[in-house]
């Protein structure tokens, strides 16, 4: 693989403050010195990490859960041109014979850096584009037999603390992936019981989950005092108010919030009826909706827009959400040694930008 030099970048260091300066590559990796190396000028680029997108479901007019080799090349080429180097799309919640059909494909498909297995253990009042049609309780067995047809791909499985069997499920479950609690109406204190005893992400905080009353605080404050959970949040500017965006940064910190862009199929296409796990979406500008035209159904957003929707539109440092989209995400798939920030040794994922924060060149393995 060649080797290059990037000259006189604005690079985001692995402390994710930005410094001018050049920066080396040596088949594939970040290195402190090469020799026989192209140059390239990066003269008033930013250099960040590629992005990492952990939560996702398709883009391009594929959704990873078509389960085809031709929907995940589509699917990493759309996101790799983002920016968006690393990959875990998520599934939806479908019946056991198609989730299988899904891992045994991906199982296959050497660009994955993950799946993120979002239903069948969601609970049905809390489904958001979820179809109420294979809703389960959680099943360890179900989810260890997912998880052998994917080759272990699956890092993430998220489920409804609530539900019958689920302190059991998550006992098993936590031993061969992390959980995340979504589409959930539980309280407090079970929210709590769930951290305590292995649940460390929460999915799309805010979204599908009981919001926070002072008389019953629900699964958010639950997991504001829980150090050891991360929380998703979708920077599209359509799922959460920027002054919520802000202060969820400021309560829970810049280590604990992970930029997901939640997209689906419809993310780089033009307004029309598009397909969210079995059910009808409408695009219409930024937004996508279930048939009834109020569910939101996932984002229409690549996960850069996210990031330059956080910092254009929510005044959010650019050095904060370009690591809330990349280090944090890696961290949570078991990633972070070898990509996520720019640090000699890791693997060479990278994106210039211009001041504007347009797109200039992707570079990645």
């Amino acid at each position: 693989m060649q080797n290059y030099i990037i000259k006189n970048g604005i690079i985001l260091g692995k402390d994710f403050n930005f410094y001018r300066g050049d920066l080396a590559i040596s088949n594939g990796v970040i290195t402190n010195e090469v020799n026989d190396a192209e140059i390239i000028d990066a003269e008033n680029l930013y250099i960040i990490p590629g992005l990492v997108d952990i939560h996702f479901h398709g883009c391009a007019g594929h959704d990873f859960c078509e389960g085809t080799q031709e929907a995940f090349n589509a699917i990493y080429d759309y996101e790799r041109s983002a920016g968006v180097t690393s990959i875990c799309p998520a599934t939806m919640t479908l019946p056991e014979e198609k989730l299988l059909k899904i891992m045994r494909e991906a199982k296959n498909f050497s660009r994955l850096s993950g799946i993120y297995l979002e239903g069948p253990f969601v609970s049905k009042n809390k489904l958001g584009a979820q179809n109420p049609a294979y809703a389960i309780n959680p099943d360890f067995e179900f989810l260890e037999k997912l998880q052998n047809a994917s080759g272990n791909l699956i890092k993430i499985a998220v489920l409804a603390p609530e539900l019958d069997g689920a302190f059991d499920f998550i006992e098993r479950a936590k031993k061969i992936t992390r959980l995340s609690l979504a589409h959930t109406a539980c309280g407090y204190d079970t929210a709590q019981r769930a951290f305590n005893e292995g649940v460390s992400q929460v999915t799309h905080l805010y979204n599908a989950m009981n919001g926070i009353n002072h008389r019953n605080p629900g699964p958010i404050v639950a997991a504001l005092e829980n150090k050891n959970v991360s929380v998703e949040i979708i920077c599209d500017g359509v799922h959460i108010h920027p002054a919520i965006i802000k202060t969820t940064l400021k309560i829970f910190g810049s280590d604990r919030v992970i930029f997901i862009s939640d997209s689906m199929e419809a993310a780089g296409m033009n307004d029309g009826v598009y397909e969210l796990g079995g059910q009808k979406v409408f695009k219409r500008g930024n937004k996508a909706t279930l048939e009834d035209g109020v569910t939101i159904a996932g984002s229409v957003t690549n996960l850069m827009d996210c990031v330059r929707t956080a910092v254009k539109k929510m005044n959010v440092p650019l050095e904060t959400a370009v690591k809330c989209a990349s280090f944090n995400p890696a961290k949570a798939i078991g990633l972070e040694k070898s990509v996520g920030s720019i640090e000699s040794g890791k693997i060479a994922n990278l994106v210039a930008l211009d001041k504007e924060l347009n797109l200039a060149w992707v570079k990645s393995v």
